[in-house]
Order: structure tokens, then sequence, then C-alpha cells
């Protein structure tokens, strides 16, 4: 029997089961979401952009003016060994580095407390199941909350900081939608839990640039719309200009392109994944096989 089929954890040097992993209940990353992560998909036992989702991660670490002692290879290979640990070829792998514990009683100074690095997998994750993003997706605008300001929290830097989200879909599912979004301090469109939103006008593809994290799925939408000829623009979305779009979607490491049926009373598409969200989605999944694009995965033999 597999212990490791439901999902893995690298804590310290150790696979063992996600389930039993855990970090102290005085560390940072808990008692004040210092943490920044990053999600790499694993796809038919491959890492799908693994150097890219690193370098992210490792920008976000130097962001955070955190040091976890570990360089590009030993993260790839903590992340190897867990993954090919567990025989999950299709996967939803997270890399973590906390603030730590802080060992000064009392101190609040953050140069105090020793940084780790962490990282755990679980059985792939749809942020929209496929049965939802096959007929679109519903998406509700918060109304009650708005975007933390990017000169709060950097959303480049991706982070447990889901206040905001949280009371979004809350509001999202009393009305019973699939997800939300949230718009920032000056009406403008900015993202989801776990995901960007594009909208389409024509040939043209608009994402917002700034209250945003630029995702690798993003960019990897804007790598392959470029790659049909389609005219790119990363700015700011008004809402106004937004409900104008001929259709929408959204991108996200757990399930790629996920096409919206309808925002709020707004229906998109005739209420049905739209051409430009279908063909990218299809895309998506074939590009998730480019051997340029992949790292495969070697994977402990199972025990008899």
């Amino acid at each position: 029997m597999n212990t490791l089929a439901q999902g893995a954890a690298w804590v310290g040097g150790r696979v063992l089961p996600v389930g039993d992993a855990a970090i102290p209940v005085t560390d940072w990353g808990l008692t004040h979401s210092d943490i920044t992560y990053d999600v790499v998909p694993v796809w038919n036992g491959g890492f799908f952009r693994l150097s890219d989702y690193i370098a992210r991660f490792e920008a976000s670490v130097a962001s955070a003016r955190m040091d976890i002692g570990m360089d590009t290879l030993a993260i790839k290979d903590a992340l190897h060994s867990m993954v090919g640990a567990t025989q999950l070829k299709n996967s939803y792998v997270a890399m973590v580095a906390s603030r730590g514990r802080n060992p000064v009683p009392g101190s609040r100074d953050p140069r105090d407390c020793a940084n780790h690095f962490y990282a755990w997998c679980v059985p792939y994750v749809h942020v929209i199941t496929p049965e939802v993003a096959s007929k679109g997706a519903t998406v509700w605008i918060g109304k009650s909350v708005r975007r933390i300001p990017r000169d709060s929290v950097n959303p480049k830097v991706k982070n447990y900081h889901w206040g905001d989200f949280t009371s979004g879909l809350f509001e999202a599912k009393d009305q019973g939608y699939d997800t939300t979004m949230l718009l920032d301090h000056d009406g403008n469109v900015t993202e989801g839990p776990g995901f960007n939103v594009f909208a389409v006008f024509g040939n043209t593809l608009v994402t917002a640039d700034l209250g945003v994290l630029h995702g690798i799925t993003r960019q990897t939408v804007l790598d392959m719309a470029t790659s049909k000829g389609m005219t790119l623009e990363t700015r700011a979305l008004p809402l106004d200009e937004f409900w104008n779009a001929d259709e929408v979607f959204l991108s996200s490491s757990g399930g790629g392109v996920l096409p919206v049926a309808r925002v709020d009373d707004r229906v998109f598409s005739n209420e049905a994944p739209g051409p430009v969200a279908t063909d990218l989605r299809k895309t998506y999944f074939e590009w998730l096989e480019r051997s340029d694009l992949r790292t495969e995965i070697t994977y402990a033999q199972p025990h008899a």
C-alpha cells in the first residue's frame, strides 16, 4: 500500500505523508501569514515549466527578504524526490518559504526568524472543475470587498493573504456562483482566488497588469495567444470596459484556461465557453505535453 498516494510533503529533508506534515504553532508563516510560495503542475508524469515556476518562487523569496538556505538545484531535487515517491502522475505541487520561528522571546524583529523551506503535493487540483469549465463558470464580483492594494501587499509575491478573496468567496457562494473576482479601489478588474482574468475583444486579449500576480499560466496564455496571432494588452481593465468583452476566461495552474459563461448577471458567449477560450484551453493541454516545456519525473519503484 502506498502511504503517499493521497499526497506527500518534503520537510527538513524528509518525505512523509502530507497529512503528517506540520509547522510549529509559533512559526510566523502561521501566526502572521508571513509566507511566499508557488505552485507548479505535474501532468502525465512531468513538471510543466518547472524552471519558470522556481525562478518566480526564488524572486518572491528574495523580495520577501528570506534566505531558505537552498539553491535552485536543491529545490528541484526536493520537488522531484517528493513527487517521485507518490506515484502521482497528475499533481498540484507547492513550494513554500516561511519566515519561521523567532527564537527571541517577545521579539517583533523579522530578522531574528529562522526562514525555512518546505513543499507538499496532492492529486491535481482544478480550481474550477472540468465539468463546470466545460459549461462555462459563473463568477461573482465581490461587492463588500476590494483587492488588497498593491502598496499594502505586493500581489506579484505569491502569498497567503486571502482575507479579501475569502470574503468574496463567501459572497459568491451565497449568491450561487462558482467563484469570485475582485476589483481594485479604482474600479478595475484584478484577479480571483488562484487565477488571473482575461477579456477578449475581437482579436485582442486584455488582462490586468497591476494589482495581480503575474502567473506562469498567465504568461503561458499570453504565449499561446501570441502564437495564434492575437493582439495582447496588459493594462488596467475598467469594469465598464470589461462588460463589453466578447468573452471572458480565467487562467490558473489548477486547470489552465477556464472559460466563463456569466459574471454577475452579465452573460458572455451565449452563456457557454467562447471560441477563443475553448481553443486556448485545448492548446494549453497540448502544451503540457511539449517536451521543451516539460521536466520528466523519475518515480520510485512501488514496494511489493
